[in-house]
């Protein structure tokens, strides 16, 4: 007799393969909620951490951190090297006072600013569509933008997005990403918009905070094209609307910025990024980053993690500081810099390369010991002679 009811065939159980990318999921929610701390809500990864980590993508404890959703800057202060950098609360104020300013009355000045720049000229389109993104999490409100994007493409008119969430996934983790604004234009092409409180003076803004939104954008870039390449006629703008206070006024001005190079780069570098599954697992057993715990017990557990320091890291992670001190202490040559670091080869600390300078250690046939040795006897020389007469002089006479 079988032992399954008569009113139907016995069920099918789906096959093993339809289980198992769910449940990898889930173990490394879990994973990563135990290296945070169990009552520590996962810290957001914005696109500035994400370009920051893609220009750093050797540092595999910046990956595990951030895709863990560690708060690094509570990290660095419970180890006694807090952060010294971040946004002013008064600059925080500026910034969202302008960008009010900028998407007021519908987003009519933005739209102005958008197609002077990008719409061929004429006047700006008096019918802009402002789809409702509300939805519930950040998973929610990302699968609502996607389908606010699709929906405003096959309308085939303009449409605003404002504060859209993108999902791209880091490192086998996925980063929740909040651009500006996103802008659809009747044939199709997605255009970011990024506001930013540092003024453009004379039609010319400062460089570097230019390349930092620049490289900030491209991530919204790479995250805007997952939904584009599933979506019908849709196609993401290279060029991006950078709107900034004009001079010294609080009016708003705009220009173009290519992020094509900087998409590029992020892109490669994304891909260099080890798995964070892969690194969690190389742990020991029991680390965790919860800010509850003692300094030497996250002292542990921040050293279990591979870095790779640079002096250009100090502007760009709250660990930074941390990581100067841990460098330093052990002497390798990271602490200064990624050029010095390049051309000292195999020699990967300050003392290896005095002794090789010094004639006590390394191979003579090695080019780099060889330049060392050069450069040793060039300023033993020239410390020599410092304290010489020259030919000539009252001295020599």
């Amino acid at each position: 007799m079988s032992e399954y009811p008569a009113s139907g065939p016995p069920p099918q159980t789906p096959p093993m393969s339809q289980h198992r990318p769910t449940q990898q999921a889930t173990t490394l929610r879990q994973r990563l909620a135990e290296l945070r701390g169990p009552a520590v809500a996962p810290h957001p990864l914005d696109a500035r951490a994400l370009a920051a980590l893609a220009a750093n993508p050797g540092c595999k404890r910046r990956a595990l951190l951030d895709g863990a959703g560690v708060d690094k800057a509570a990290l660095a202060a419970a180890l006694g090297s807090p952060a010294a950098f971040g946004q002013s609360q008064f600059a925080f104020m500026r910034g969202n006072a302008f960008e009010a300013r900028v998407k007021a009355d519908g987003g009519t000045e933005l739209m102005r600013l958008l197609y002077e720049r990008l719409g061929g000229g004429g006047d700006a389109p008096r019918e802009v569509r402002v789809p409702d993104l509300a939805a519930a999490g950040p998973e929610g409100r990302a699968a609502r933008t996607a389908l606010a994007l699709r929906e405003a493409t096959e309308a085939g008119g303009w449409a605003l997005l404002d504060h859209p969430m993108l999902a791209l996934e880091v490192a086998g983790s996925p980063a929740y990403l909040e651009p500006d604004a996103v802008v659809v234009h009747p044939d199709g092409r997605w255009t970011v918009v990024e506001i930013k409180s540092f003024p453009m003076i004379d039609s010319s803004a400062d460089a570097a905070k230019v390349g930092a939104a620049a490289r900030q954008s491209a991530v919204y870039v790479l995250a805007l094209e997952r939904i584009a390449a599933v979506t019908t006629g849709a196609e993401v703008g290279h060029r991006v609307l950078l709107v900034c206070p004009k001079d010294f006024s609080n009016l708003p001005t705009a220009s173009v910025v290519d992020v094509r190079k900087q998409r590029a780069v992020t892109r490669r570098q994304l891909t260099r990024l080890t798995r964070v599954e892969d690194i969690a697992a190389a742990l020991p057993e029991g680390t965790t980053f919860d800010p509850e715990c003692s300094a030497q017990e996250l002292t542990a557990a921040v050293d279990a993690v591979t870095a790779a320091y640079a002096p250009e890291c100090l502007a760009a992670c709250e660990l930074a500081f941390h990581c100067r001190a841990t460098a330093r202490a052990a002497g390798a040559v990271e602490a200064l810099g990624r050029s010095v670091r390049g051309e000292l080869g195999g020699l990967t600390t300050v003392g290896a390369v005095l002794a090789a300078a010094a004639g006590k250690e390394g191979d003579p046939a090695d080019p780099t010991v060889a330049a060392l040795r050069r450069a040793a006897a060039l300023r033993a020389e020239a410390l020599e002679h410092r304290g010489a007469p020259l030919e000539g002089s009252p001295a020599c006479r």
